[in-house]
């Protein structure tokens, strides 16, 4: 079933504010919309997921998604919501970042519907045969600097100070979407409400280069905690949606730990479910918000990771906090699936993966720091090596007894749990 786009943005509370007209306008199928990203990290994040989102919603309503990646614009950066001057990335980290940035994109927006296909474009294409003097007249001219000082992300950078980079990074947002009307038939510009002031000067631009060409704006709350600060950040950082930067364990974690406050906000901008299953699943499990966050979870690990990561992340959590998991459990689980265990918890490598337990267990690295420890572990029935109590203290470990040839898991107690690998050549 098709959605409609703004009734869409309207129930789960994501529109913030959008130019005259632009319900007309969206009656014609299909638009095409566009949302910039800036290259400006190895990897997107939660924060940028949600603007994604706004282009998948606008996919699924029948409209065609433009991903404009900033080839150019990253290599300024964006002063909106800064405090300070960025620092600059080189041309071959902007490259490398870019590059990465542009395959997550194509895991997320159906690029292959002849209609509503997302297209990727690279705004360096706009500015890489452009010399300084043909900005200046061309770009530099279309905007008084009295208009471009109005915008609230210049004005909150006055006092702290603002490089004419910067200050210039709004003409190169505004002339981006000039070139996207010109070039791709595009109307609407999208992002986080701290883009109104760069959109609207696209708008602008539109209107004083392109007197008979339409343009809308439309943007989106951003998205923060019940307590102000920023939402995608853990206590570890960013919440990345590479998964080299944040294990799908760790991804799956964050939306279990989402505070109940936060959840409602959070699950409308970030689920596909329809208005109706929100609403009943809210209702159903209004006593119990652990079930909410678990469904949320695990829809955003699949779509984000796809499945075969999220059955690994079910198989580690078991494995990490249920009591009751056994052997046969961690014997199933994948190289994959226990190197995501390794990350979780703590262990340490060994050259030498047969002899006595003395030799592996005891040490400064060790789990154990003596014999004496060893022991007392053993005789209070504390200690299993792959999920098997150790009655012997003199018990020899042999290449076989390590998962995969590698890998042996060490608990002492119920809480204390270890990875050890073994160090390959």
């Amino acid at each position: 079933m098709e959605l409609n786009f703004l009734d869409e943005l309207k129930w789960r509370n994501m529109l913030q504010n959008h130019t005259p007209g632009v319900e007309k306008a969206l009656t014609t199928k299909p638009r095409r919309g566009y949302i910039g990203f800036d290259p400006t990290a190895p990897s997107l994040t939660i924060g940028n997921y949600i603007q994604i989102m706004i282009l998948k919603l606008w996919q699924l309503s029948g409209h065609q998604p433009v991903i404009l990646m900033g080839g150019a614009t990253g290599s300024i950066g964006d002063p909106s919501g800064k405090d300070a001057e960025r620092t600059l990335k080189t041309r071959e980290e902007l490259d490398a970042n870019l590059a990465r940035q542009t395959e997550q994109v194509r895991g997320f927006l159906d690029f292959e519907d002849p209609k509503t296909g997302a297209l990727l474009v690279n705004n360096m294409e706009f500015y890489e045969d452009m010399n300084v003097l043909e900005f200046l007249r061309n770009v530099g001219k279309t905007l008084t600097v009295n208009y471009m000082m109005g915008k609230e992300s210049v004005k909150n950078r006055l006092e702290t100070g603002i490089s004419f980079t910067e200050f210039s990074y709004q003409l190169l947002q505004a002339y981006d979407f000039q070139c996207l009307h010109q070039k791709y038939d595009c109307h609407f510009q999208m992002g986080g409400s701290d883009q109104w002031g760069n959109i609207t000067s696209g708008i602008e631009f539109i209107r004083r280069n392109l007197p008979d060409g339409e343009a809308h704006a439309i943007t989106t709350p951003l998205l923060t905690k019940s307590d102000g600060s920023k939402f995608g950040k853990s206590t570890e950082g960013n919440i990345w949606l590479d998964p080299e930067m944040t294990s799908p364990y760790q991804f799956y974690q964050f939306w279990l730990n989402t505070s109940d406050a936060d959840l409602p906000v959070v699950t409308r901008y970030l689920t596909l479910k329809s208005k109706e299953d929100i609403l009943s699943l809210e209702k159903t499990y209004s006593n119990d918000p652990r079930l909410l966050k678990g469904m949320l979870a695990e829809e955003l690990t699949r779509r984000i990771h796809g499945d075969e990561a999220f059955e690994q992340v079910k198989s580690v959590s078991e494995l990490l906090f249920n009591k009751k998991a056994g052997t046969d459990l961690l014997n199933s689980l994948s190289k994959e699936s226990l190197n995501m265990v390794g990350t979780e918890i703590p262990g340490y490598t060994v050259n030498n993966i047969e002899g006595p337990i003395v030799r592996i267990l005891v040490g400064e690295e060790g789990i154990f720091k003596s014999n004496g420890d060893l022991r007392r572990a053993i005789k209070n029935n504390a200690l299993s090596i792959n999920k098997e109590k150790v009655k012997n203290h003199e018990l020899q470990l042999k290449s076989e007894d390590w998962l995969h040839g590698k890998y042996l898991m060490v608990e002492n107690g119920k809480k204390n749990k270890f990875l050890l690998q073994f160090a390959e050549d």
